[in-house]
């Protein structure tokens, strides 16, 4: 091979060797910088994430958190940054505004369930994600306001007892006992309107009934609620009201047992002779007629029963402690079943 070809054989294999490692130290360094750079997005992605994003530990879960009605993106992202829905209300206002959506905040009451990261509130105010599901709540037949208070105040995050039986005043036994569906915000006025209401509509079913009777709706509902505690049974609670009107119309004082449950909480059982002494309004051992309102929420199937006394002679009765009742026409028979069925 002539010298000049050697040369150039040379020069060729030179070059490839440099290019060869210049190449390679080129990758060696450009992927020493992306992996510099993946490790500086990664560490600012954590640090975001950690700082601004993830939920604060302290977040409010079951708790009603309020956007009030006109409120700008900056007054909502204040609110939830003060309730510790967020840790940054800058950047939620920053994230509403980068989507374009800070004129579409919904006002209202939220409720959480879990914890929830930045993107979740945001869309959440956006589309107006509130949160809120029916709760359902069972009243059941006799229950009086007292309870109901108690009742509803520990499933609704907005309901106050006392301010419930201070609007409720006057309305025991008118107040329907029913299984209802109210949502988490439900307020002491929304309650007792849909209560009242239903009170109504299901009356209404039993008018013609009731018009016939002849009797003030007050002192209806008030037998019904007696009847509600004293019978288990349709059959019973009939005979019961036909004992309790003809003891009215006797002028018989009506001696009901269960007003003692309303007043001082004692079942038959319980009472002692300084109870039935008592100088309770509701003591019917003592006063004459009706008590003077109902003592608890009666069912329909009482209400019913009250205008709908099954006509007899009866003046007495008693249940034994397995609920069945026995019925006399006299204190002396009275005394027999007493004797018979319950000493």
């Amino acid at each position: 091979m002539p010298p000049i070809e050697k040369s150039l054989e040379r020069g060729f294999a030179a070059y490839e060797r440099v290019s060869k490692e210049l190449s390679l130290r080129w990758r060696e360094h450009a992927n020493r910088r992306t992996i510099t750079a993946l490790i500086t997005v990664g560490t600012m992605a954590t640090f975001l994430y950690l700082t601004v994003v993830r939920p604060p530990d302290n977040f409010p879960l079951n708790t009603l958190v309020t956007i009030e009605e006109g409120s700008s993106v900056d007054a909502a992202a204040q609110v939830l940054e003060e309730s510790q829905v967020v840790r940054s209300r800058t950047a939620l206002r920053f994230l509403v505004i980068l989507l374009g959506r800070q004129k579409d905040v919904h006002a209202g009451d939220y409720l959480f369930k879990e914890p929830r990261d930045l993107f979740s509130i945001a869309r959440a105010i956006i589309i107006g994600a509130y949160g809120l599901e029916p709760m359902r709540i069972r009243i059941g037949e006799g229950t009086t306001t007292k309870t109901m208070a108690r009742i509803l105040e520990n499933s609704l995050l907005r309901f106050n007892g006392d301010k419930f039986l201070s609007t409720a005043q006057g309305m025991e036994g008118f107040l329907f006992p029913d299984t209802y569906y109210f949502l988490p915000n439900a307020n002491e006025a929304l309650v007792i309107k849909t209560m009242r209401q239903n009170f109504d509509a299901r009356v209404s079913a039993i008018e013609s009934q009731i018009s016939y009777f002849g009797k003030p709706l007050k002192e209806i509902v008030i037998m019904a609620s007696l009847l509600e505690r004293e019978a288990r049974t349709t059959e019973d609670r009939r005979m019961i009201a036909g004992v309790l009107w003809n003891r009215l119309k006797k002028g018989m004082l009506l001696q009901v047992d269960a007003a003692f449950l309303y007043t001082i909480g004692k079942g038959s059982y319980q009472l002692t002779t300084k109870d039935l002494q008592s100088d309770s309004p509701y003591n019917t051992y003592r006063h004459l007629g009706l008590p003077p309102g109902p003592i608890g929420s009666p069912s329909l199937d009482s209400i019913l029963a009250a205008v709908t006394p099954i006509k007899h002679d009866y003046l007495y009765y008693l249940a034994d402690r397995s609920g069945v009742t026995y019925y006399s026409k006299t204190y002396a028979e009275h005394l027999r079943n007493k004797r018979k069925y319950i000493d």
